[in-house]
């Protein structure tokens, strides 16, 4: 079984205790984000998004010119 874990990271199945992942040095992760990290992390997204569509519009702009 894989999960991420709130890094964005995959991580496998409990063995005898502790987690097997990837190493990133966090031992025992949390298995779920927060609401409050949920929305943060969807304000950071969206925030990249609105970038990236600006970016996107400005290079349309330069072609039409």
């Amino acid at each position: 079984m894989r999960e991420e874990c709130y890094c964005g990271q995959p991580h496998h199945e409990w063995k005898h205790g502790h987690r097997h992942g990837h190493g990133h040095g966090h031992g025992y992760a949390r298995r779920f984000l927060t609401k409050a990290e949920k929305v943060e992390k969807l304000k950071s997204y969206a925030e990249e998004l609105r970038k990236e569509l600006k970016a996107v519009e400005e290079h349309i702009k330069e072609l039409q010119s």
